[in-house]
């Protein structure tokens, strides 16, 4: 599909025989580096009902949910948003929050957080998901990530024209040689592997961002800190890959720069340090 996208629009044609087009180049890159993220966006939330097999609460079937829909409606009012929507999947202790919109949004629970917290806890990791939605995590992750794909791309086809054209082609017509784009591959791994720390430095931040924000809605950090210690003690749920980094991850990475969460035990040292303060 971007495919024929840009073939429409013509921004694949940054190869002439005058050399490398820049502005065409840097159109083409930027087609190709924001549509991915910004469709991802705009589909997140039918994706992750459908990934999760969640069921969103119109109409709670007992306390439990009652109290779900009441607390979730609460602290969208603190925060100031549209109350979004309020799904439960079936799987072991996690949540998240998605959606391309502040307004109309969605915040899910697993079954097993809500049987393994006190209120308190849920609460405090709902008021987290809110904390997500009222600081445009999900949109701001998007356009970081198409902005980087657009360079990575750019970057990656100016250091190939420049191989191609200064070491190993004699091609007169500056048609691209095989050179071009074997440099231009290996570029696209080496600078993809860079915006990744990039990514995953502003996931870990929005981490301890939200946490601050949930300490703010419940009025105290103890909820969070005592949420966040129940995870470390337990087995948090895996979520499908489009969704891991919106939720919970209380495994330690293999390689912290590469994690989409800082260490549980520093996000409870933090709220420790906000609440003596």
């Amino acid at each position: 599909m971007l495919s024929t996208v840009v073939r429409l629009l013509g921004v694949d044609r940054y190869l002439t025989q005058q050399g490398l087009n820049l502005p065409t180049l840097l159109l083409f890159s930027a087609v190709v580096g924001f549509s991915g993220s910004v469709i991802s966006l705009l589909l997140s939330k039918p994706l992750a009902k459908w990934s999760t097999a969640a069921r969103v609460i119109t109409t709670p079937i007992n306390a439990s949910e009652r109290w779900l829909v009441e607390t979730v409606g609460t602290l969208s009012r603190r925060a100031g948003i549209g109350v979004p929507e309020v799904a439960v999947y079936e799987g072991c202790p996690n949540a998240f929050a998605t959606g391309a919109f502040k307004n109309r949004s969605l915040v899910a629970v697993s079954s097993e957080l809500l049987e393994a917290m006190d209120h308190r806890e849920v609460g405090a990791v709902l008021g987290h998901e809110i904390g997500h939605v009222v600081n445009g995590d999900m949109v701001t992750l998007t356009l970081l990530q198409g902005t980087l794909n657009t360079f990575v791309m750019f970057l990656a086809r100016v250091v190939g024209f420049v191989v191609d054209s200064t070491m190993l082609r004699t091609d007169e017509n500056h048609r691209a040689g095989p050179s071009y784009y074997v440099t231009a591959f290996i570029c696209e791994i080496v600078f993809g592997l860079l915006a990744t720390l990039i990514v995953m430095w502003f996931s870990r931040q929005r981490e301890f961002r939200a946490d601050r924000e949930s300490a703010r809605y419940l009025g105290s950090p103890g909820p969070m800190i005592g949420a966040l210690a129940r995870l470390a003690d337990g087995e948090t749920g895996v979520l499908p890959s489009s969704l891991r980094a919106m939720g919970i991850s209380a495994k330690p990475a293999r390689m912290a720069l590469f994690a989409s969460h800082p260490p549980i035990e520093r996000r409870i040292a933090a709220l420790k340090a906000l609440q003596a303060a």
